[in-house]
């Protein structure tokens, strides 16, 4: 008997993207070992660097990471024991097991500052987040992988950009209690109901139209589309990683956030499709890339390459491992 939808759907998850109870398994399990074992052997760890033949991107990607100057100051005030950070005190546990899995390794009487969610503000102090501004001096912000179960999600994807539909998808929430919520509201004003773009929103809230809100969809659902919007919400578009690592076209703005994903260094028409911020020019860039499909192809790769950058899951260990030691090196703590 053929399998119907829904089971296709979840074959696919299962082979393709991270699963929740193996996630929390694996970091309740994490938590159960001894800090003390951990720490006699992160110098032998961070040795591993220099016999790497990546040794040169671990330390680019580092230092972007954390732009911490010696000397930087981490008033009493702000600091927090790193002893202190456990497991239901307080802070999301996507954001406690993400950043467990590395300060385990550290000294518990080393100090730090972690703001955990949506950060789009630079810090006061040095601080620890998930996400920063691009412009200005964002040194102060230090980014760890934070809640990477949600937003470190990676595709298959079989059909080529030529085989897709010739349109354009939008599917997000609009936080209305965000102050950015009107950079979707606006996409969705312009587009929804639009021959060119299916634009449609997963919530409810009375400020917004009722019809803009259409049925929930899967990820996979998505990928016979030629175009997938990543919009900025509360942050980053959390929609990027995952769209980069298809057969469809990333199309969006110029990014103003990053997170771990670096969206400060991907390159527009490189990497994704730029648009104008009030998204006017969109049809205009579909239609160039519909009559030049060799130059949307170029992009694609361009974005599985810089995805394949992420897949290494002891090089991220050992960068985040760097950052976090640059932390408290900085603060003059080591």
């Amino acid at each position: 008997m053929p399998q119907t939808n829904a089971m296709n759907d979840l074959n696919r998850i299962l082979h393709n993207k991270p699963v929740k109870l193996f996630y929390f398994i694996r970091n309740f399990a994490r938590y159960a070992v001894p800090h003390a074992l951990l720490q006699r052997r992160l110098g032998e760890v961070l040795s591993e660097i220099d016999r790497r033949d990546d040794r040169e991107e671990i330390l680019r990607r580092a230092a972007y990471y954390n732009r911490l100057s010696e000397g930087s100051v981490l008033p009493p005030s702000e600091a927090h024991r790193l002893g202190d950070h456990r497991f239901g005190r307080g802070v999301r546990t996507a954001y406690f097991f993400d950043s467990y899995e590395f300060t385990r390794w550290f000294d518990d009487d080393l100090l730090w500052n972690m703001i955990p969610g949506d950060v789009t503000h630079i810090p006061s102090v040095p601080s620890i987040v998930k996400s920063r501004p691009i412009a200005g001096n964002n040194a102060n912000s230090v980014l760890l992988n934070l809640d990477k179960f949600r937003h470190f999600v990676f595709l298959k994807d079989a059909v080529p950009f030529r085989e897709k539909e010739n349109r354009a998808i939008f599917r997000c929430a609009i936080n209305c209690h965000h102050p950015n919520h009107h950079l979707r509201r606006r996409f969705m004003e312009r587009y929804y109901g639009s021959a060119c773009c299916d634009a449609g929103i997963s919530n409810r809230h009375p400020s917004l139209p009722p019809e803009w809100t259409v049925p929930h969809i899967s990820m996979y659902d998505h990928l016979r589309y030629r175009y997938i919007l990543a919009i900025e919400g509360n942050d980053v578009a959390t929609n990027l990683k995952w769209v980069m690592s298809t057969n469809s076209l990333a199309v969006m703005p110029r990014p103003t956030y990053e997170t771990w994903f670096m969206e400060g260094t991907l390159r527009p028409n490189y990497h994704y499709v730029e648009i104008r911020p009030d998204y006017a020019d969109l049809e205009e860039r579909m239609h160039y890339y519909d009559t030049h499909p060799e130059e949307a192809e170029a992009i694609i790769a361009h974005a599985h390459a810089y995805i394949d950058r992420f897949r290494d899951a002891r090089r991220e260990k050992l960068i985040s491992l760097l950052v976090l030691r640059r932390y408290f090196e900085c603060t003059g703590q080591l």
